[in-house]
């Protein structure tokens, strides 16, 4: 085994018992945060759901539906909302994959993205996942090619599009949420390509070093930001969101007016181009000093 195979294969020194970015990941699974259909249900008024993909089945794991955002003026603007559920009782959560969606999940919210398209509404998406769903079955029904179709068409669709990590964003099974205009994060949120149980279980053979792999994959709201893989991020109540769920929304509320506002002053052409080069350039390789 060369010296580097070797050094991969030790953990690294121990770090202190509470590690910063391993706090921040267990607000971001706080049993009591809300959720995408929390927030959703406290933000947007008149929803109603699209289900099915129109080839399989509707995923569980993923809502869509056509809604009302209430303006201060009290107008209200038609947009498409979209998000993935977890459930609440354990029952629920195991129907529902524990949020993570299956390819039908993913070609539900692209045909939902679709119709608002056409009828020329904003898209803001809810994203709260640890990854897609990783079963036999979804690999068989297309699972990849799922997700990459969604990266496409996201990144031509000619509508302001929005979309907000609020807990967990994990791998693709986020980024086929989040090709937007603007992705945001909640202030204690997560956004990682493998969660820091299977990074460490990969890296050191032991998921116990979790606290290690969360610091070493900068998986945190300042730290993605500083990477640019975010545009802004979301404060939130003093003590986190899952202690005031309306203050919370409230944030949320007032950036998706404030973003939408800007996006609404562009051209299509001028979202279009903007969206997709801010996707080419996020992928940057550096070297630290």
């Amino acid at each position: 085994m060369s010296e580097k195979q070797t050094a991969l294969s030790q953990p690294p020194a121990p770090s202190p018992a509470q590690s910063p970015a391993w706090l921040k990941s267990e607000k971001a699974r706080h049993p009591q945060r809300p959720l995408p259909m929390d927030l959703m249900g406290l933000i947007f008024t008149d929803f109603r759901e699209i289900h099915g993909d129109r080839l399989y089945a509707d995923d569980e794991a993923v809502v869509c539906g056509m809604a009302r955002l209430p303006g201060t003026s009290g107008d209200a603007q038609e947009v498409l909302v979209i998000g993935n559920r977890k459930g609440g009782t354990t029952k629920e959560r195991i129907r529902r994959n524990f949020g993570m969606p299956h390819p039908e999940g993913y070609r539900k919210a692209l045909r939902a993205m679709k119709i608002a398209e056409k009828f020329n509404r904003p898209i803001i998406s809810f994203i709260d996942l640890p990854g897609a769903f990783p079963g036999l079955g979804a690999e068989e029904r297309g699972q990849s090619e799922a997700i990459a179709r969604n990266l496409r068409e996201m990144s031509r669709l000619r509508v302001p599009t929005i979309s907000i990590i609020s807990g967990e964003g994990g791998s693709g099974g986020a980024l086929a949420l989040a090709v937007a205009d603007r992705v945001l994060i909640l202030e204690n949120a997560l956004y990682f390509v493998i969660t820091p149980e299977s990074c460490a279980a990969i890296m050191w053979r032991d998921a116990a070093h979790k606290q290690l792999a969360a610091e070493a994959m900068r998986i945190s709201a300042d730290e993605v930001k500083a990477l640019g893989c975010v545009d802004e991020i979301i404060p939130e109540p003093a003590n986190g969101a899952h202690t005031d769920h309306e203050a919370a929304s409230a944030m949320v509320r007032a950036i998706i007016e404030k973003h939408l506002a800007a996006l609404s002053r562009m051209t299509p052409e001028e979202r279009v181009t903007t969206r997709q080069a801010k996707f080419r350039n996020i992928a940057q390789f550096y070297t630290e000093v």
